[in-house]
Formats: C-alpha cells, sequence, structure tokens
C-alpha cells in the first residue's frame, strides 16, 4: 500500500466541490443518490450469515434481561424501555420494592409506538422532566425522527394523557432548545422564536418565561445572547431553602458565564469562562479547565473547588481545595445525595469513586463495595431527601451489574448491593483484558485496552478493531458489550479501545493538549497504538480495522487519508470530514473552540492538514472503508459523509461503501432492529475486509 507524506498533506482545491448538490440533505437527487448507495452496500453484505448475525445482535439489544435503569422522583423509581414488541418504547415507573423483585411490576405512564399510531407521527423520546417535588406532571420531549430537534409537551402523570394547549397545556413545537420547570404554572423555554432566534450553531439565542396559557410566542424574555454564541439556558434551583434561578450563557463548548437572579437582577458570576461550575445548597463550585490565581492562591487545572455561595457574592475567594489532580489521577464526574459528595475518579484510566462529607471538612473515604477492576459510574442519586446512589458497574468481558446503597449516618444506611444485573451474551472467561502504553510522535504515551482470547499468540496476526474518540473531553471507559462479544470476540478477533488525547481520560489539560492548531496529536496518538499493536506481534496493517463515530469519524477519517498504511479497514460513522465547511453544516459552528474557524485564513491553515475530504489523493491505495451516516441527523448531518462517499468513487476508489439510515439522528438508528442491523453491518464490513487477509508474522 502506497504511504502518505504526513508532514506535506496534499490539499484538493476547496473552491471546486464537485459534491456540493450533496448538501441539500431532502433534495430529491441526493437522496435517491443516498438510497442507491445504501442499497449496493447492503448488497455487498447479504446473505444467511449477515442475516443470522443481524439476529444474534438483536437478541442483545432486544433483551428482556437488560438492567432497566431508574431514577428516584418522589416514591416511584422511573425508566424508559424498548424492546421486540416496543420499538419506540415504554415510559414507566414501579416502586423500589417492586424494582427488587425478579419479576417486576411496571406502571406504564406512556406506550410510544402507541402514540405514533394514534398521531400519525413515528415519535422518537427523547426525555421527561417531572414536576420537582409534585411529579405530577411532565414536561416530555419528543423528536419526529429521532434528530436533535423536539417537540416539548406537558403530561398529566395521574391521568396519563398530554395536556391540550386548548386546556392550558404547555406546548412547545420542535426546535432544538430546552424547556424546565420553574412552578406548576411558568416554564423556562429556550427555542425557536422566530427570525433571529437562533445562533449560528442552529440553537436558541434567548430563553422566555412561559405561563400557563400562553402561547409560546409570547412568552416573556428573560435573556438572551449574541448570534455568534453556541445558546442559553434558564433553570429553577428547586431545592427546599435553597431556591434560586440560574442562566447560563453559553459562548462556546468550553466558555460561558453564570448568572444568578439576586433580589430580581441577574448577577453574572466573576469566575473564569472556562470553568464548570455548578451550585448546591448552600455551595458553589469551581472546576477550572486552566490554571486560575484567586483569593492569594493558584489552582491547577482539573481542581475541584467549594465556597459557600453567599460568601462569594460577599466577596470571599478563598476556596476550599475539594480535589486536585495529580499526572495518573482525573475527576470525571461529582454527584450529590442529600449529604454526600460523590467523586468519581480516573487513576490510569480506573474508576475510583470517593465519598466527601462537607459537615466534615470534606473528609474523604473510598467507596465499598465495588466489583475488582470494573469500571464504575454514579447512574442516579437523590440529592434532595435521601443518600440513595446508584452504580452502574461494568468491565470489557463482565456484564453489567446495578448497585445501590445509602451513604451518610442516617438510620437508612446500607452498604452496596447488587439490585440487578445483565445477562452474558458470550463467555468471557475466554477473554482476558490487558493494558498497555504506546509512545506518540512527541514522547507522550498512550494508553490503550486489548481484549483477546485468554491465551493469545504473538507474533501470529489476527484480525484486530481499533476504536477511538479522542474529543471533547470524552473518556472512553472499558465497557461490557455483547454486540462487540458476539460480532468481535466469538469471531476470534481482537478488540482494542484507545485512550488518546483529545479525550478526558487525564482531566482538562489531556483534552486541551489536542485542541485546534495541536489536533494532529490525536491522530498521532492513534497511529502510534496501531503501531504498537503490530510491534507488539498482534496484528498486521491488512488485518487491523478502525472504527469512530462523529468526532472519532473525523479520527478514523484521518486515519483513511493520512496513516493508509497502517490500516486494512476503516468504518466512519456520522462524520466530520469536510473541514472547510463543517461550521456551515447543521450544528458544525457550535465547535469552533473543538477545531478552529476554517473561515479565518490563519485557521484554516493547519485546519486543513486534518480535514479529511480535502486530503484524498488519486495516486494512493485506500483500505476499504464503510461510511455511515442518518438523513435525519441535526447535528453533524449526512452530508459529509455523502460527499466523502462521492469524491472517493470519482478518483476511482472502488473499495468505499456508503450508507444513510432514514432516521435515528445522531445515533444513526431510532428502533432496536434498525440498530442491530447497522452494527451488523460495520462489524461485517470491517471482518470480512480484515479476516480472509493472510496471517504471516508481522
Amino acid at each position: 500500500m502506497v504511504g502518505v507524506t504526513h508532514d506535506t498533506p496534499h490539499t484538493h482545491d476547496t473552491l471546486d466541490d464537485e459534491n456540493a448538490w450533496l448538501e441539500d440533505i431532502h433534495g430529491e437527487a441526493p437522496l435517491a443518490w443516498a438510497a442507491e448507495q445504501t442499497a449496493t452496500t447492503l448488497e455487498s453484505v447479504a446473505g444467511p450469515e449477515f442475516e443470522a448475525l443481524t439476529d444474534r445482535l438483536l437478541e442483545v439489544i432486544d433483551s428482556d434481561d437488560r438492567i432497566p435503569y431508574v431514577s428516584k422522583r418522589g416514591e416511584f423509581y422511573y425508566n424508559f424501555w424498548r424492546d421486540r414488541e416496543h420499538p419506540r418504547g415504554l415510559w414507566r415507573r414501579t416502586t423500589l420494592e417492586q424494582y427488587r423483585s425478579a419479576d417486576t411490576e411496571w406502571d406504564v405512564l406512556l406506550d410510544v409506538d402507541e402514540l405514533g399510531r394514534a398521531e400519525g407521527t413515528e415519535w422518537v423520546f427523547a426525555g421527561a422532566r417531572l414536576l420537582p417535588h409534585d411529579h405530577t406532571l411532565a414536561l416530555v420531549s419528543l423528536s419526529p425522527d429521532g434528530g436533535d430537534a423536539t417537540t416539548v409537551r406537558e403530561f398529566d402523570v395521574v391521568a396519563r394523557r398530554f395536556v391540550p394547549e386548548a386546556e392550558g397545556g404547555f406546548v412547545v413545537p420542535t426546535s432544538k432548545g430546552s424547556a424546565s420547570w420553574i412552578d406548576r404554572d411558568s416554564i423556562y423555554v429556550a427555542t425557536d422564536f422566530g427570525e433571529g432566534s437562533m445562533t449560528t450553531s442552529s440553537y436558541p439565542r434567548t430563553v422566555r418565561r412561559l405561563e400557563r396559557g400562553q402561547k409560546t410566542g409570547d412568552a416573556r424574555l428573560v435573556h438572551e445572547v449574541a448570534p455568534t454564541d453556541l445558546t442559553v439556558a434558564a433553570s429553577h434551583d428547586h431545592t427546599p431553602g435553597f431556591e434560586r434561578d440560574v442562566v447560563a450563557e453559553v459562548f462556546d463548548f468550553y466558555r460561558s458565564r453564570t448568572l444568578v437572579l439576586v433580589d430580581g437582577v441577574l448577577v453574572p458570576l466573576d469566575l473564569p469562562e472556562d470553568a464548570d461550575v455548578s451550585l448546591h445548597r448552600e455551595w458553589l463550585f469551581v472546576q477550572p479547565r486552566s490554571d486560575w490565581t484567586v483569593g492569594g492562591a493558584t489552582h491547577a487545572t482539573g481542581t475541584l473547588l467549594a465556597l459557600p455561595f453567599d460568601d462569594f457574592l460577599a466577596g470571599d475567594r478563598a476556596f476550599e481545595r475539594v480535589f486536585v489532580p495529580d499526572a495518573h489521577t482525573a475527576l470525571s464526574s461529582w454527584a450529590w445525595t442529600r449529604t454526600r459528595l460523590v467523586l468519581t475518579l480516573l487513576v490510569d484510566v480506573a474508576t475510583r469513586i470517593l465519598v466527601l462529607d462537607p459537615a466534615d471538612g470534606w473528609a474523604a473515604t473510598a467507596l465499598d463495595g465495588l466489583p475488582a477492576l470494573s469500571t464504575a459510574r454514579v447512574v442516579a442519586t437523590d440529592s434532595d431527601e435521601s443518600d440513595e446512589i446508584w452504580i452502574h458497574a461494568t468491565g470489557f468481558t463482565t456484564p453489567a451489574r446495578l448497585l445501590r446503597g445509602v451513604l451518610g449516618d442516617g438510620p437508612d444506611r446500607a452498604p452496596l448491593e447488587v439490585v440487578k444485573s445483565a445477562p452474558a451474551f458470550f463467555d468471557g472467561s475466554e477473554y482476558t483484558t490487558t493494558q498497555h502504553w504506546a509512545t506518540s510522535d512527541d514522547g507522550t504515551r498512550v494508553p490503550y485496552f486489548q481484549v483477546a482470547a485468554a491465551g493469545l499468540e504473538e507474533g501470529i496476526a489476527h484480525p484486530t478493531l481499533l476504536s477511538g474518540y479522542g474529543g471533547f473531553q470524552a473518556a472512553r471507559l472499558p465497557e461490557y458489550s455483547g454486540v462487540i462479544g458476539r460480532a468481535w470476540l466469538e469471531r476470534g478477533g481482537v478488540f482494542v479501545l484507545a485512550n488518546i488525547r483529545g479525550g478526558g481520560e487525564f482531566g482538562p489539560a489531556w483534552h486541551t493538549s489536542a485542541l485546534k492548531e495541536n489536533r494532529h496529536r490525536a491522530y498521532e496518538d492513534f497511529a502510534a497504538i496501531a503501531r504498537d499493536l503490530v510491534t507488539r506481534g498482534v496484528t498486521v496493517p491488512a488485518q487491523l480495522a478502525c472504527e469512530g463515530r462523529s468526532n472519532g469519524g473525523l479520527l478514523v477519517g484521518n486515519m483513511l487519508t493520512t496513516y493508509p498504511e497502517l490500516f486494512g479497514a476503516v468504518v466512519c460513522g456520522v462524520p466530520l470530514l469536510d473541514m472547510k465547511r463543517y461550521t456551515h453544516l447543521s450544528a458544525g459552528a457550535s465547535w469552533i473552540a473543538e477545531y478552529g474557524d476554517p473561515d479565518v485564513p490563519d485557521q484554516w491553515e493547519y485546519i486543513k492538514t486534518f480535514s479529511p475530504y480535502h486530503l484524498l489523493r488519486d495516486d494512493v491505495e485506500y483500505p476499504p472503508t464503510l461510511i455511515y451516516a442518518a438523513t435525519s441527523d441535526d447535528r453533524v448531518g449526512p452530508v459529509q459523509g455523502r460527499k466523502m462517499a462521492a469524491r472517493m468513487q470519482g478518483l476511482g476508489i472502488e473499495s468505499v461503501r456508503y450508507y444513510e439510515n432514514d432516521d435515528g439522528g445522531h445515533g444513526g438508528a431510532v428502533d432496536n432492529r434498525a440498530s442491530a442491523r447497522l452494527f451488523a453491518l460495520m462489524y461485517d464490513f470491517a471482518w470480512r475486509a480484515v479476516a480472509d487477509q493472510p496471517k504471516w508474522t508481522p
């Protein structure tokens, strides 16, 4: 395979885009092109083996033995569930006693399939906000096609029906945005209010207060931001004794300003724009994304700081350090119970959970009872009424377990116990998980996980799938997947998960080190892992596939165009690929803080070095490539995937396939069968490309 010169990438004339016509997402000709491409792609894998794989993966997704994750609101535990009989899903609830039982009885609040049949719209459930402390009303979000734009409708939980607008019910027309309760008769709404009300990133630039009985367009303006900002939102804190109204001006993905309503006036908090800010009861929490000097002290990037909010308003800046990161340890997330702060840490990408007591000077203790060698994630807490905590624990070969406990010193205190366990869809005992480190081009050590058959014979190439993301401070952690187990591991493949820069595995600094002009570091990290797998004798380039979606699609798009000699197949999902036009497509303008602005000439100079659409050449042998997208994706959109496939085909590259689902939004599929078919396509395409290669010694 011909390599590409990595330091002087070739760029295509960006002013001559022969595929611009494909940017008309719903145009007749582009849709016909996408349909033809999709049919060709499905024909290429059609047959009994593909159908059998699809059915086996559907068994995983449809399994009634999956854990129904819940969130507590008042006396009930709420869940949303999809299965074979209910592909669009059921919103339902139960009691703790019932949830503990082997045969839980569920009280169905909303049958989304039935709603769709009754209204003639194939609704996709996008969440519900119950009225705090009351829970008899809810704001239910429904997407007509699985995209980010949703309709918000008030739902009467007692009567099990939507409250019509004619009866004073809240109804917010389909748009990107948000809606949240202020009280029983008023809500905050950020939505499309007409011309000039949306930002260039396609999100609301105004937030308004809507009273019961008002038309959405008559809602009173609360706050607005500039059209070039990302968005604005408002919320009401319902915590008894600490009620307050908060507005967030979001400038971009990593910069924002928090304002709090004090005596009828919105007061901006004097805090770094790049800090994460939250309020809980009497406390103000700040986590700076860069070193911050305040109150005579300098706080390192990623430190979690606390200060009584009233003291802050009075001018005090003597923040307490609740958590301080180090070279191996980062704060992944935090959550509150009634009296305890729960921190989830990543220590060399392994999770550890600490429980802090603010009444005891933030004294910290490790949470006991977690399974060994597991990834643990706090999935639910009850910050108003109790110290209850729910934790999801899993690993690559260990099915998920859901644990419940009660923290604190009260009479209800209870150690963690396993309440639910997911079934095993493959025999995890046959595989081992190991962690390895590759050295990137600038000398940085980059970790990755490898899942392979126990006793894997090194020096003999194995079909290997390398997955990654590397963006937006999102960490990729070990997690059980029956789909990967059945579609890849059971076939004899090796699965590898990369923890490259741009992600959040080592805190904000790990992310910021691969922003904008330093984006290449994420790609160099991924390529270094690919080379390390070959050096260690796990695989060879011809048997190494890579996979990524969204920002991960951009990642593997760069593997395709800049490192084609390292891979035998590329699976590129709902991707960014045309980095010259990305800010003008769907929600692309919202990611300028991550990648830079291609309309600024100096920034385009570095952006073009990682724009796969412009790096394609006609003198390079590219590995087989599958690109998939969804017509209804209003976040990234199908345009960039369409154009990439079309340009590759125009260059005479016959090994590219394109698949576009009608609905499903940025998830790529909207129901379980569509998801199973997409997964089968992804893994079957990669397997066919790399598994039949000669198994020579690297």
